[in-house]
C-alpha cells in the first residue's frame, strides 16, 4: 500500500470562513457541488473527490470556487449519500465508521464513472483534471486513465494501493505534509520508486510545519500553515494549467 488507511486526524480541522458562491445540483442521480469559472465554460474542468468530510463542508466548497476563480468548471460529487463524517467531533469512532459506513470502491467507483461520462458528454468537458483530498486521492489514481481523468493532483492522500498507483496512465501530482501518519516518509518513498519507473509526469512537493489535511481544513491563523495550504492549492493550479489548459 502507497499509504495508510484514513485516522482520527482526517476528520479534525479548522472550518474556514467564507461565503460558497457555487450551487448544489444533481449529476448522474447524485448530489454534487458545482462551481463555473467567470465565462461560464465548461471546456476545462475539474473533479474534485472529497476527503471523508464530504462536499457540504464549506472548506471544499470554498477550494472548488477557487479553482473556478482560476478558469475551470469544478464539480464535487457527494459520495457519501449525505452522511459523511463529522468534524471535530469528540466521540466519533473513525474507525467504527469506516467498518460500517465508509463507501467502498464498489459504491465509489460507479459514482464516479457516471459523473465523468455525464461530463464528458452533456456538459461538454474536453479536458478533465482530478482533485483527491484524504480519500479522495485512492480514486484519483483509480480514474488517472484514458478517456478519464486527463491529469490528477492529490493531497496527503489516504488508502491508496501500490498497484493504483502503478496503474495511473496520466500525470500526477502530490502535495503531502511532514507530519502524517496516514501518508508517511515510507510511504511517500515507496510512492516515488513507483513514479520513478514509469513514463508519466509526476511531481511531489513536501510541506514543512503542517499535518495530514492541511490542503484542506489546516488553521490559517496560523502563518506556516496557511503558507502551505496556499502553496499546495497553486501547485494544483499550476499542474492543471500545463497539463489540462494545454494539455
Amino acid at each position: 500500500m502507497a499509504s495508510n488507511p484514513p485516522g482520527q486526524c482526517c476528520a479534525v480541522g479548522v472550518k474556514h470562513e467564507g461565503t460558497a458562491v457555487g450551487e448544489v445540483k444533481t449529476i448522474a442521480d447524485v448530489r454534487a457541488y458545482f462551481s463555473y469559472p467567470k465565462d461560464k465554460s465548461t471546456h476545462n474542468a475539474i473533479l474534485i473527490i472529497t476527503d471523508i468530510l464530504g462536499m457540504d463542508f464549506i472548506n471544499v466548497q470554498l477550494i472548488a470556487d477557487q479553482f473556478a476563480a482560476n478558469g475551470y468548471f469544478v464539480v464535487a460529487p457527494d459520495l457519501f449519500n449525505g452522511a459523511p463524517a463529522p468534524v471535530n467531533d469528540p466521540n466519533f469512532d473513525i474507525k467504527k465508521w469506516i467498518q460500517d459506513s465508509m463507501p467502498r470502491t464498489h459504491q465509489v467507483d460507479p459514482i464516479l464513472e457516471a459523473t465523468i461520462k455525464e461530463l464528458r458528454g452533456s456538459y461538454g468537458v474536453k479536458r478533465l483534471g482530478g482533485v483527491g483530498y484524504c480519500f479522495g486521492g485512492k480514486y484519483v489514481c483509480r480514474f488517472l486513465k484514458s478517456g478519464k481523468l486527463d491529469a490528477g493532483y492529490i493531497a496527503h492522500p489516504s488508502f491508496v494501493d501500490a498497484e493504483e498507483v502503478e496503474g495511473i496512465e496520466g500525470p500526477l501530482s502530490i502535495a503531502a505534509a511532514e507530519t502524517d501518519h496516514i501518508f508517511p516518509a515510507e510511504k511517500r518513498h515507496e510512492t516515488e520508486a513507483i513514479l520513478l519507473k514509469h513514463k508519466v509526469p509526476y511531481q511531489i512537493n513536501l510541506f514543512s510545519d503542517v499535518v495530514h489535511g492541511f490542503a484542506v481544513r489546516c488553521d490559517l491563523s496560523k502563518r506556516r500553515e496557511k503558507f502551505a495550504k496556499e502553496q499546495a492549492f497553486f501547485q494544483a493550479v499550476a499542474w492543471f494549467d500545463e497539463y489540462v489548459k494545454s494539455g
